[in-house]
């Protein structure tokens, strides 16, 4: 957790998504205009191995433990998976940021030495993902922990069931970015059918009347602007604030909380907040455009995810919104109680698995399937008009991964898995997408944009930028979209930066630090 803050810097500020403010600390202007200085301690690869050596020294000696006797084999098996996994987890975010980096899988005594080419070589990103694939597969626990496990319990008032990483979104994540597509949405498949539940991760339609976590309106006032459901119990936003109920389990499948009583200190706050913060980092205006550029079902010209629940604005200026529904009142926009700084960590949930899903499929030739997920759902696009046989519809009738049934039938009545699934766009309640000229290409931008529109300031955007410009081979995919938020804040910059990320050596930060000896 005492990497939050550097997490979401350096996927968010980096890419198009935040910007600097006129408080901004230099560190911070150097990571946006891309132009790192060694010694920027935001983007110091140290604090990562430091991590990553506990991690190695954890399994080791998980290892010790097997062989005296001290875990049994199903202890073991569960606990060396977890860490190994976020070992894993840590080294893709190293190489997305770092490019090639040294792959150090024993505990070492002076982390200094990482930095020694002659004892550690470094490895390029792609040897780096066989690297990552190979290991990942080994482990022998994948599942979730059940409720009965003595491992998920209640700690400081937290359920820790959402506090491990899940195994087979990282394996679906790792297969993505190298290419794997039919293993990659394998393995968010297992985790969309992990259970029986008709909403846990399958992105479901609010009922009128009853709680959601959608962008919904009350009921025929879906006219009236003041009608949107926007509590801390009820709508889209609540998500980020409800607490860790039903409803909050259906979409989150990896969170980490901050609490005001226990280290470490909640860093959002002092990144985020006019009140009782630094305000160092803000929606940029290229996202705020982007927002606006949607239609919502009853017509309004914006996406309601953006300045009703993703941002607000004090003194015209933006405020990230989403990690400050624990410190803000809804109405008023101002602290409840500058010293509760409770708040989370958003690492994964059910909207980017879905967006992960339709990118992989959509790269394996199963363009209908994608755009399904990724607008208004599976039994929307397979419905047929004017079909005899009813029984023949609302299902995609492929094999596994791209199995899906959404029948929904009253005569007889049944209900089949997928019958509540409404897509992201669906939703979020904004018009569909179209498809425009080639369909992969078409979709997968779509995707793309729709994982700004969706998951913005939650830790990903650098990361689907440069993903997708490797995949094309194609640096102006992401150099475009840098120049875009510049430009839209009138940086001088911006045309010299856009020929800078021209070349991709120059996606990656330096990778130095200070010795203590220095």
């Amino acid at each position: 957790m005492t990497i939050a803050d550097k997490y979401v810097i350096l996927n968010e500020l980096r890419a198009d998504l935040l910007s600097t403010t006129m408080n901004s600390e230099p560190q911070l202007n150097e990571i946006q205009i891309h132009e790192v200085s060694e010694n920027n301690s935001y983007a110091n690869p140290r604090e990562f191995y430091e991590l990553i050596n506990n991690c190695n020294d954890v399994l080791r000696n998980f290892d010790i433990m097997l062989s005296q006797n001290r875990l049994t084999e199903n202890e073991y098996e569960q606990r060396y998976s977890d860490i190994g996994a976020l070992r894993s987890w840590l080294y893709l975010q190293v190489g997305i940021h770092y490019g090639n980096i040294p792959y150090i899988t024993e505990p070492i005594e002076n982390i200094d030495d990482v930095k020694n080419r002659s004892r550690y070589p470094r490895i390029s990103f792609d040897q780096l993902l066989d690297e990552l694939i190979n290991f990942t597969n080994t482990l022998s626990y994948l599942t979730p922990y059940s409720s009965e496990n003595s491992i998920i319990t209640d700690l400081d008032g937290h359920n820790t069931s959402k506090f491990f990483i899940n195994k087979e979104c990282l394996l679906g994540d790792i297969n993505l970015w190298k290419g794997n597509y039919t293993e990659a949405a394998s393995h968010y498949k297992n985790v969309m059918n992990s259970t029986d539940d008709w909403d846990i991760y399958r992105m479901p339609f609010s009922f009128p009347n009853a709680e959601g976590i959608a962008v919904e309106y009350l009921r025929y006032r879906d006219q009236d602007t003041r009608s949107l459901i926007n509590s801390k119990t009820d709508g889209w936003g609540s998500m980020f604030v409800r607490d860790r109920d039903d409803l909050w389990n259906t979409e989150w499948i990896w969170s980490l909380p901050f609490d005001s009583n226990f280290s470490p200190e909640n860093p959002f706050i002092d990144l985020f907040s006019m009140q009782g913060g630094e305000y160092q980092l803000k929606p940029s205006q290229q996202v705020i455009n982007l927002w606006n550029n949607q239609t919502q079902l009853n017509g309004f010209p914006y996406d309601a995810r953006g300045r009703r629940f993703s941002y607000f604005t004090v003194n015209e200026q933006p405020v990230v919104k989403k990690y400050l529904y624990n410190y803000i009142d809804l109405e008023t926009q101002m602290p409840v109680d500058i010293f509760n700084r409770d708040g989370r960590w958003y690492l994964y949930r059910a909207a980017k698995m879905h967006l992960r899903f339709a990118e992989a499929a959509n790269r394996d030739e199963e363009h209908r399937l994608a755009n399904a997920l990724l607008n208004s759902g599976i039994q929307s696009a397979y419905t047929v008009e004017g079909a005899i046989d009813k029984t023949d519809i609302e299902q995609t009738h492929l094999p596994f991964p791209y199995d899906f049934d959404a029948r929904n039938g009253d005569f007889p009545r049944y209900r089949s898995t997928w019958h509540r699934n409404t897509g992201v766009r669906g939703r979020a309640y904004v018009r569909p997408v179209p498809v425009v000229g080639d369909s992969l290409i078409s979709i997968e931008n779509n995707i793309i944009e729709e994982a700004a529109l969706e998951l913005a300031f939650e830790g990903n955007r650098w990361g689907d930028l440069v993903r997708i410009a490797l995949r094309r081979n194609d640096p102006s995919f992401l150099a475009d979209k840098i120049y875009s938020k510049l430009a839209a804040e009138n940086n001088p910059q911006a045309t010299s930066i856009r020929s800078k990320l021209m070349n991709p050596n120059n996606w990656y930060l330096p990778f130095e630090w200070e010795t203590e000896e220095e």
